[in-house]
Formats: C-alpha cells, sequence, structure tokens
C-alpha cells in the first residue's frame, strides 16, 4: 500500500499531478450539476474544488500548473472564437447594435466601478483585477489579467495568486447578482414573462422571412419566349423558379428554358419576393406542381468539398452542367433562398431539384458527405493556436504605457479564432471544427485552467475568506456586479421598452455567464433569451479580455 501513498505525496511526480487533475476536474462538474432553485455553478464548480484540494495541500508541479493553466485558457478561449466567429460581424449590424451598445455599457460601467472602489478602499492592483474579472463571472479576462501581470512584474507568481483569490471571493455573488438583476427589473416593473415571452415571438415571426413556395401561371403576354433567365433578370434576386409545367409535363427550369403563356412555373422565396413574381408573371394556380409524379425529385446535399467552399450558388454551375436547380441553402439551422450570388459555407445544405441522376451527380460534385462533417482537423486548431499565440505576443506601444500592450494568450487567440471562424476558408486550409469538438476544446479548456487557478489558490482562500478582507472584497465584488446591471437594466426596459426576454439575455450575455442564461431560459420556459445572448457575447467577451489588461497596465504605471 506505500505506492498509494507515495502517490498522493509526490506532488512532482506526472502521476501525482493528472491524479489530482482528474480528481479535481470531475468533483467539480459534480458540484456544478447541483442545482439550488434551478441555479448551479456549472463549470465554475472546478474552480471551488480546486480551492478545497489547493487548502488540503494538494497540488502540482510549479512549472507544470502553469503550463496547464495557460493551455486551459488558449483552448477555451480559442474554441469560443471559432464558434462565435461566423456571427460576430454580423451582431454589430442592424438590432444587435442596440443590443451591443448597451452590453458594452455594462462592461465599461463594471470595469469602471472596480477602479473606483479599489481606489476607495485602496485595493493593490491585483486585487482590483481580480475582483473586475470575478464579479462579472469572466474567466478568460482573469487569464488575460494574470497574463499582463506577467509581463509586467518580474516575480509575478504572488501577484497571480492575489488575482485569483479575489476572482474566487467575487465569483458567486457574480452569478446570484444577474439573477438578482432579473427578479429586481421584474418586480420593480411588474411584468408577466409568459406574456413577454408570446410578445416576443409575435415580434420574431413578425420580423422573420420564412420561405414561401407558389404556383405561377404566366397570363402576362410579354413574356412569351423568354427565357427562365431573362424572366429573373427581370424580377431581381430573392426568388428561385425551381420548376416548368407544361402540357401535362413537368421539367427543370434552367436559365435557358423558354416560356410560354400558359406555362405553371413552381417559385420559392421570401413572402414579400413571391408576392412581386406573381405580380409581374401572372397569376396564383391551382396546380401544386410537387405533388404532381414525375421524374424530378427534391434531395438535400452537404457542402463538403472544400474545393466548392466560398464558391457562389451560381459559380457552381449545377444548372447548366447537371441540369439541377438550387432552391435553398440551410445554414445554422436558418433557411434562406438560394440567390445566384450567395456563397457557400462548409457544411451548408443544398435543396436540389432534379432527376435522380442528375442530382446525384450534383451531389458527388459538392461533396455530399455528412461523415466529414465529423471528422476531426487537428491541423486548423494548433495552426491557428501557434497564429494566435504570435498574435498575442505582438508588443503593441501606448502612448503613457509603462510597458507595451499585449493582446496576451487570451486575446491573441480569440481574435485569430474569430476571423477564421468567420472565413471559414484560407487558401486551400479549411477551417471548420466539428461542433462536438469545439465544446470539448471548450469544456476541457476552462476545466483544466480553473481547476489550477484553485489550487494555485487554495492554501490562502479559506483564512483570507472569513477575515475582514475576503467580507471586504465580496461585498465589493456585489457592487461591482450590481451597479451597472442595474442602471442598464432599468434603462433598457423605461426608456428603450426592451422586452423582457432580450433583456434577460443581454444581462447575461455581456456577463458571458451560461448558469444565468440557463436561469432566464426557465423564467420564461423557452430558449428565446439566447438570441440576445448570441447577439452580445462576442463583443462582451473581446472587450472583458482587452479592458482587464487595459486595468493593469493603467493602474500600474
Amino acid at each position: 500500500m506505500q505506492w498509494i501513498v507515495s502517490l498522493f505525496r509526490d506532488n512532482q511526480s506526472v502521476a501525482h499531478g493528472l491524479l489530482v487533475l482528474g480528481v479535481v476536474i470531475s468533483t467539480g462538474f459534480a458540484l456544478g450539476s447541483v442545482r439550488v432553485a434551478g441555479v448551479g455553478l456549472g463549470v465554475g464548480g472546478v474552480l471551488f474544488t480546486g480551492l478545497v484540494f489547493g487548502h488540503l495541500s494538494f497540488t502540482i508541479g510549479h512549472e507544470t500548473m502553469e503550463f496547464l493553466r495557460e493551455f486551459g485558457l488558449v483552448l477555451f478561449v480559442y474554441a469560443m472564437g471559432l464558434q462565435v466567429g461566423p456571427g460576430f460581424f454580423s451582431s454589430l449590424r442592424r438590432e444587435g447594435l442596440s443590443l451591443n451598445l448597451m452590453s458594452s455599457a455594462i462592461v465599461l460601467g463594471g470595469t469602471a466601478c472596480a477602479v473606483v472602489v479599489g481606489f476607495l478602499m485602496s485595493l493593490d492592483v491585483p486585487t482590483i483585477a481580480g475582483l473586475l474579472s470575478g464579479a462579472v463571472t469572466n474567466t478568460p479576462s482573469l487569464g488575460a489579467a494574470q497574463q499582463a501581470l506577467g509581463d509586467l512584474l518580474p516575480d509575478a507568481a504572488s501577484a497571480k495568486e492575489s488575482v485569483g483569490l479575489a476572482y474566487a471571493l467575487a465569483y458567486p455573488f457574480g452569478i446570484v447578482g444577474i439573477i438578482l438583476t432579473m427578479l429586481i427589473v421584474r418586480r420593480a416593473f411588474r411584468i408577466d414573462p409568459d406574456a413577454e415571452s408570446s410578445a416576443f415571438d409575435k415580434a420574431q415571426r413578425t420580423q422573420a422571412k420564412p420561405l414561401r413556395e407558389l404556383d405561377v401561371e404566366v397570363t402576362n403576354t410579354n413574356l412569351h419566349g423568354k427565357t427562365i433567365e431573362e424572366l429573373m433578370g427581370l424580377v431581381g434576386p430573392g426568388t428561385v423558379v425551381s420548376r416548368l409545367f407544361r402540357n401535362g409535363e413537368q421539367r427543370i427550369a434552367t436559365p435557358d428554358a423558354v416560356m410560354a403563356t400558359g406555362d405553371v412555373l413552381h417559385v420559392v422565396g421570401s413572402e414579400t419576393r413571391v408576392e412581386d413574381f406573381r405580380v409581374i408573371v401572372g397569376r396564383t394556380s391551382s396546380l401544386r406542381i410537387p405533388s404532381i409524379p414525375s421524374r424530378i425529385h427534391v434531395r438535400k446535399i452537404v457542402v463538403t468539398n472544400k474545393d466548392k467552399v466560398g464558391k457562389t450558388i451560381e459559380a457552381l454551375e449545377l444548372e447548366e452542367r447537371y441540369g439541377v436547380v438550387v432552391t435553398r441553402v440551410i445554414r445554422s439551422g436558418v433557411e434562406f433562398s438560394a440567390s445566384g450570388g450567395l456563397r457557400t459555407q462548409y457544411g451548408d445544405r443544398l435543396t436540389v431539384v432534379g432527376e435522380d441522376q442528375a442530382v446525384e451527380r450534383a451531389a458527388r460534385e459538392v461533396g455530399d458527405s455528412v461523415a466529414d462533417l465529423e471528422k476531426a482537423r487537428v491541423l486548423p486548431i494548433f495552426l491557428g493556436i501557434a497564429l494566435g499565440v504570435v498574435l498575442g505576443s505582438w508588443p503593441i506601444a501606448v502612448p503613457g504605457m509603462p510597458v507595451a500592450v499585449k493582446l496576451g494568450l487570451a486575446g491573441g487567440p480569440l481574435i485569430v479564432a474569430i476571423i477564421l471562424g468567420r472565413l471559414g476558408k484560407v487558401g486551400p486550409l479549411l477551417v471548420y471544427v466539428p461542433a462536438s469538438a469545439k465544446i470539448l476544446m471548450r469544456e476541457l479548456g476552462i476545466a483544466l485552467f480553473l481547476a489550477c487557478v484553485g489550487l494555485k489558490s487554495g492554501e490562502r482562500f479559506f483564512r483570507i475568506l472569513l477575515s475582514a478582507q475576503g467580507l471586504t472584497t465580496m461585498l465589493l465584488g456585489a457592487v461591482v456586479t450590481l451597479v451597472p446591471l442595474l442602471a442598464v437594466a432599468f434603462w433598457a426596459r423605461w426608456r428603450r421598452k426592451l422586452n423582457y426576454v432580450s433583456l434577460c439575455g443581454l444581462l447575461a450575455g455581456s456577463m458571458t455567464d451560461p448558469p444565468a442564461l440557463a436561469y432566464a431560459t426557465q423564467i420564461v420556459r423557452n430558449d428565446a433569451p439566447s438570441v440576445a445572448y448570441a447577439t452580445v457575447y462576442p463583443l462582451t467577451m473581446f472587450l472583458r479580455v482587452v479592458l482587464a489588461q487595459v486595468v493593469v497596465l493603467l493602474l500600474s504605471r
């Protein structure tokens, strides 16, 4: 049995380190799955089990712990960047602009609160940085602050530990504070969540533009003898004609197909564009062309041929080469009309209309390999991480700063992942990581990071927790959490009349807090808050990572 004792005591051995990490992370996820009043710590439970084991003197070698902590942080932010990259820039446009401005106000307000209370209470820089990160439950900003301290101080081990302690002390109320704000707003404005959810669904249906199918008889004599290509030039983009019915037979509506008065065309597009098409072409037909038996069939094919990624629907030339028509594209669960100028992305599902053999040839052309969607692609992951480390280590001279600003191991990989996720393909390199792989990277990375932070800070945490310093830090963290949240939430509801569903998603997203989002979905009894959450998440994450470093560098002058 001596070997068991040695395994637990020899903190320099690899086996001991793996054992400690395995126990801390597994018990942490078990703790995080426990829910009280519908709220749980989630992955944050790993931090607290790490603190307990650190307090009990279960630790890992210093160099190993530093590597695992930083590597875990890089994995996490890179996976998050890939996830939010495709929607990052579009989230800044249209209705997303208003939500992102309010989210930015929460971020900037929380940063200002942390600096002000730190100045009034004479807190040191590491404590202010940890207070800011913990009060807003944002782990990447903790990593960014520790990275900045490491660049600034010759011996930053103690400073990094202080950041972790302040983070752990402020973190619990960071979660509770978001939920408390939702409840306060609900009570103050006497909000009925069910009514707000119904109003939100109605507004979404009004704004959405679902595709419509219609069979239109050609009665416009000016179109007699014209081709489908000429017709589409007349009616403009937004609709696709897939079939032409004449004399009891139907055929594929290829661009060179010639129309005649009395023909019936099957058209797909948005409600408005289909109606415009009908006005120009003729009148609604009583026929339902797709229901009439023929050799023409409909099939969904998946774009998995990397040589076809990034090409427009028109450039694929499926109509000219195979006599099939692409009518719709499904991307990330959203369906829209396949206009000729639309560029394909890896994993797009194309709805193709044509004869079986022609459709089969078109499918082989674009790939149509569902198995490829789940294929592991390690190259874009590690190449992106390498580029992110280079970008994060690039010193940027800013006037007035004591040292050059760096994006660090949190900011660099995040920006590179956002860009790569948005592009989808760079030259011959296909930047596609399956959703399951991104989730694994994210969860593994954040678990490694939080476990190491907890183990490092556990020795002092419980001693400080019950001291005057610990209670003060927790109280100040509550101020940093609540003040900006309540200010923006009341303004958004009172002045902007923001729907409560969107408001809850905004609050959770501005704090990048999944447990709060889960609680919000329970309040309104659907997943609607995730729309606002996803809209503000990318910009919020970026701002918190950058501002954490700016605070450290400015206050350290």
